[in-house]
């Protein structure tokens, strides 16, 4: 549990850019914490930001801080080739597999964020 809160914390909080933007465009309601997952595409590169309590949700902030560091910078093929069920594995390997379907949701609405960015770039 250490691991996560510590993980949390490198969560990087969203650019200004984004905060003036309709969160229904960008929530994810199948989790049960309120998330707001941002995209971006530049120079052919993905990037991707969160907005939610990270004191209130650690596991969650730390996924996507994990997943954030993985991905951000890379090109929508590198996203969009994420197995499908790498929550899953990742949630079973940490004794969380509670959070499977939120984190799950939030796994596929980054690729399909990628996957856009792809077929608007080609």
């Amino acid at each position: 549990m250490q691991a996560l809160v510590a993980y949390s914390k490198r969560l990087e909080p969203v650019p200004d850019r984004f905060r003036d933007l309709d969160r229904g465009t960008f929530s994810v309601p199948e989790c049960q914490t309120r998330v707001d997952l941002f995209p971006e595409f530049r120079d052919g590169k993905m990037y991707y930001y969160a907005d939610l309590n990270v004191r209130q949700s650690p596991t969650i902030a730390a996924f996507l801080a994990i997943l954030f560091s993985a991905i951000n910078g890379q090109p929508p093929s590198t996203v969009v080739a994420i197995p499908d069920d790498f929550v899953r594995q990742v949630m079973d390997g940490i004794g969380l597999a509670g959070r499977e379907v939120g984190l799950t949701a939030m796994l596929l609405r980054v690729k399909r964020y990628a996957q856009q960015a792809a077929t608007a770039a080609a």
